[in-house]
């Protein structure tokens, strides 16, 4: 298997990292579906030649409907993010825990909108961007942590639901649900890991959780 000729959705794609992983994916063959909330902010990924939908990867209803518009999809990759911390744990302020919500939200949103689609496809793949914050928090950044721990729970839940459908329907497991890990995202390292991940099979990858550093 290669990542060449998939469908692959990089939802809230408007940073850095998602115009790196959506060129590593075009040049690699791939057909990108790059969305955000903003048309002008996904224009250097339209140039590039990704395929752009003006949607909210937080919202599940807009993502229903990008699914029901776009059929066939190979791969869906949450890239909404964003931190804010410090100040111990006194600082670890309401305003900043629902400013950072929105990631977890679009993990949610997008794996409920696609999961058929990732099943229904021979090589569904599923992953998320996560943080070393996770194994080891501190008390500045409790509010980013738990928001990250959050969502690769989510992520891991997906993979039961996965290996769960495969099991029912007495068929191999070719989806799979994965969680990078990473002290600080390199845009160019995110995206050879995403590419890579139509390099092994389902059962290899499901419910992995995978060191970036």
């Amino acid at each position: 298997m290669t990542v060449s000729n998939r469908t692959i959705v990089l939802a809230g794609a408007t940073s850095a990292a998602g115009l790196t992983v959506a060129q590593r994916l075009l040049e690699a063959g791939a057909h990108v579906v790059a969305t955000g909330r903003s048309a002008e902010r996904l224009e250097p990924l339209r140039a590039n030649g990704a395929q752009v939908e003006v949607a909210d990867a937080t919202s599940l209803g807009a993502m229903n409907e990008l699914a029901a518009r776009l059929g066939p999809v190979d791969g869906v990759i949450p890239l909404v993010g964003g931190w804010r911390g410090g100040g111990g744990l006194a600082g670890q302020t309401d305003a900043d825990f629902e400013a950072l919500l929105p990631a977890l939200h679009a993990v949610r949103a997008t794996s409920r909108a696609f999961e058929a689609a990732l099943l229904a496809s021979d090589a569904g793949r599923f992953a998320i961007v996560s943080s070393t914050a996770v194994a080891r928090p501190l008390a500045g950044g409790a509010n980013y942590a738990a928001v990250k721990a959050a969502s690769e729970a989510w992520a891991r839940a997906v993979a039961q639901g996965f290996a769960k459908s495969a099991r029912e329907a007495e068929a191999p497991l070719r989806a799979a649900s994965v969680v990078f890990r990473a002290k600080a995202v390199d845009p160019g390292a995110l995206a050879d890991a995403i590419r890579a991940l139509w390099d092994a099979e389902g059962p290899d990858l499901n419910d992995q959780v995978v060191a970036l550093d």
